[in-house]
Parts: structure tokens; C-alpha cells; sequence
């Protein structure tokens, strides 16, 4: 990475920063995009040029997310099976970031209490779900549009939410992914 990328990149995780530390202090509603901005020494018109939307700020890693769903499923090894590598990425990535941090629980707190970023969220979940869906088909040889494809993508991403308040979180997600697991071997 240049120079100029590895600049940019800073700027926008210091507003990622900023953005979060303000929300997670006040509350999502009660923080402004210019407050923001002056946290972050940045200009209102370049924050806009990181994140197009306020709620864009909470996910600055959603096309990050995407691209690390995507490769579990493109590059895994060879003979394994795609709910399985599917599994592995959300005991990798997406328990990681739950296992006990309380900046995780804050966040998943402020999401879940914030109208618009719970409605923001569905909406990256479904982006997500469209591109594994595709993923998924790609890799199966199966047409892009088949059900089968949508609905594994679709339980694949949910499947760590079942765990939420379980007891052994990372038994219920691997549960979760035998269910998937089985039905989709039926299926190819």
C-alpha cells in the first residue's frame, strides 16, 4: 500500500473511530456528523467521501466482512464442504468478536436500541446474503438464482444470532451449522 492509500485508510478508521466512541458515549441519535468530523479533525465533506451515511459509520468494515465471507467460501481447502467453511468463518470471525469484550457487547447494544442501525444492518445482511449466494453457486455449479444457494447463504449469515445468550455459544453455532450442514448434503 502507497503512501496516499495507507493516508486515506488512516483517515477513515479515525473517523470510524471517532464515530463510534461518540455513539457508544451519547448514543447514536444524540451525536452529529459535524461533532464527528471535529473529533476526527476532518472536514463534513470528507467524512462523506469514507462514509456516504451516518449508519455507514457504525459498519466501517462491512465491505471488509464481505470480502472475508466470500473467501471462506472461494478459497477454502479442497473436500471441504461449503457449510463447513461457512462454519469455521463464524467461530473465526464472527464469535472472535462477540467472545466477552464489553466493546462488543456496548456495540451489538447500540445497534440493537437504534432504529436505523438495526434497519441498516438488515440491509448490509442482505447485500451479504445476495454476494454468498452467489459464492455459493459459483462454487456448486449450481444456477445463480437456485433457492437452495439464498437459503444456505441466509442461515449461514443468522446462525451465530442463535447463539446470542446460549450457554456454550460456540457448541449452539456449531449445532446450527451441522443442521446446514446435513440438509444441504441431501440437496448436492
Amino acid at each position: 500500500m502507497g503512501r496516499r492509500e495507507r493516508k486515506k485508510a488512516a483517515t477513515r478508521q479515525a473517523i470510524a473511530d471517532a464515530a463510534l466512541r461518540l455513539f457508544l458515549e451519547r448514543g447514536y441519535d444524540e451525536v452529529g456528523i459535524r461533532e464527528i468530523a471535529d473529533a476526527a479533525d476532518v472536514s463534513t465533506t470528507t467524512l462523506f467521501k469514507h462514509f456516504p451515511v451516518k449508519e455507514a459509520l457504525v459498519f466501517d468494515e462491512d465491505s471488509a466482512q464481505e470480502a472475508r465471507l466470500l473467501a471462506a467460501v472461494r478459497e477454502r481447502p479442497q473436500g471441504q464442504s461449503i457449510p463447513a467453511a461457512l462454519r469455521e468463518h463464524a467461530l473465526r470471525h464472527r464469535m472472535a468478536a462477540a467472545g466477552g469484550d464489553a466493546r462488543f457487547t456496548a456495540f451489538f447494544d447500540l445497534v440493537n436500541n437504534t432504529p436505523a442501525l438495526r434497519d441498516y444492518v438488515q440491509n448490509m445482511w442482505l447485500r451479504h446474503t445476495s454476494a454468498l449466494a452467489q459464492a455459493i453457486a459459483e462454487e456448486s455449479g449450481l444456477p445463480a438464482n437456485d433457492s437452495a444457494c439464498t437459503a444456505l447463504a441466509h442461515f449461514a449469515l443468522e446462525a451465530p444470532r442463535t447463539a446470542r445468550g446460549n450457554e456454550d455459544p460456540r457448541r449452539a453455532i456449531t449445532r446450527a451449522f451441522e443442521l446446514l450442514e446435513n440438509g444441504w448434503n441431501a440437496l448436492t
